[in-house]
């Protein structure tokens, strides 16, 4: 079955990998292995990274309830608190090396937004009251140093300070705010608000869902822009497929989270056109597309972009009805089983495959971004779900 595969590369593949790679040393996790599976233990330690495995261990321990995962993520939780958090000025920082020391002080918008996120996850399987009250903390920050007048800020120095946002910057434009960091302060903000029920955090999701219909959805190509101005003027034209989908289900679940019926309907309308859009222009030989520059549509058949379209598919299939969107989920896992997942000894999945199904050798199997977030989420979204898709 569809959903027993999912449940084994799970617990049988994503997880001994992860495992596999704690550093009991220095505390954390290693923080890059190359295509050739040659891991690198004195490489730097993403926190994007270790926020993201720190959100995926609790969120396995709240599935499951088996002990190794929580004590994974408790873990991964003490070299981040130790290590990661500007203790002195607030924040986390983008970086640090592989014994805990910074490398890089960059205190990212998009980077804090993952820390609340998982910190969240981590207290609803911890009851660590020190682990809510940090994320409550950050929320205060992110709220105080990282916006302005119009919408959220991105990169900042050590000192709270505007700097130029290369790291959520591509295709030759240089962003001052971006679709992406806002998606994922809602990502946060929604469990934040799930395991607090903090007013203040409900006001501000809001604000955001609101900045989403209002900015970031295109209404006329029914889907959502990416790059923008200081005053959220969109600039290029790019086409994310997979932010798309990946949107669709959090910005849903934000919804049913905060409980207000007229933002879900107004929410809910728009998620069910970028669905329809996506699996109309994206969806392709049994993959999705990685995106559009102008003219050009990058064909490559990203990791994320994959796992994300799976839960994209399903939630787009529980909530409008469409049986079509069923059948896209399962036509991309059998592709994702076939092509993506690696299956040599010591591997996990590949970052990117071809058109053909030929990975790319430039792209590490763990990097400060590759991570067991998208894919790992994914199985655990398909298992709360499965009771549905029989």
């Amino acid at each position: 079955m569809f959903t027993d595969e999912i449940k084994n590369e799970l617990v049988n593949h994503i997880v001994p990998f992860w495992d596999a790679l704690c550093d009991k040393e220095n505390g954390g996790f290693y923080g890059y292995m190359d295509s050739s599976l040659n891991l690198d233990k004195n490489a730097p330690k993403g926190v994007i990274l270790h926020s993201r495995i720190l959100w995926f261990y609790s969120n396995c321990y709240l599935t499951f309830g088996e002990q190794k995962y929580l004590d994974m993520a408790r873990h991964c939780y003490d070299f981040m608190v130790k290590n990661c958090v500007d203790h002195e000025k607030g924040g986390v920082y983008w970086m640090v090396n592989a014994d805990g020391t910074v490398n890089d002080s960059m205190k990212h918008t998009y980077c804090q937004a993952f820390f609340i996120y998982a910190l969240s996850s981590y207290y609803d399987a911890s009851k660590d009251e020190n682990a809510l009250k940090l994320a409550l903390e950050l929320f205060e920050t992110v709220e105080e140093k990282c916006t302005d007048d119009v919408a959220y800020l991105e990169a900042l120095s050590r000192d709270w300070e505007l700097v130029p946002n290369d790291a959520l910057s591509e295709n030759g434009l240089m962003a001052d705010k971006t679709m992406n960091t806002t998606l994922h302060l809602t990502e946060a903000y929604t469990e934040l608000y799930r395991v607090s029920g903090d007013k203040r955090v409900a006001e501000r999701l809001m604000f955001q869902l609101q900045l989403t219909y209002d900015k970031i959805y295109d209404k006329a190509g029914n889907k959502l822009l990416v790059f923008f101005d200081k005053n959220m003027d969109v600039i290029g034209d790019i086409h994310s497929y997979g932010h798309d989908i990946e949107a669709t289900w959090l910005l849903d679940r934000a919804c049913d989270v905060l409980g207000d019926p007229k933002m879900s309907a107004v929410i809910g309308e728009m998620n069910n056109k970028i669905v329809a859009n996506i699996a109309d222009i994206a969806f392709k030989n049994g993959a999705l597309n990685n995106e559009r520059d102008k003219t050009e549509i990058n064909t490559w058949r990203v990791w994320w972009v994959q796992a994300e379209g799976i839960v994209g598919f399903i939630n787009g299939y529980q909530r409008y009805g469409e049986k079509n969107y069923l059948e896209i989920a399962k036509q991309l896992w059998d592709y994702t089983k076939d092509n993506i997942v690696d299956k040599r000894p010591g591997g996990e999945w590949h970052w990117e495959v071809d058109e053909q199904g030929n990975s790319r050798k430039s792209r590490a199997e763990v990097d400060p971004w590759k991570c067991p977030y998208h894919n790992g989420r994914m199985c655990l979204e398909v298992i709360k779900r499965s009771t549905h898709l029989n």
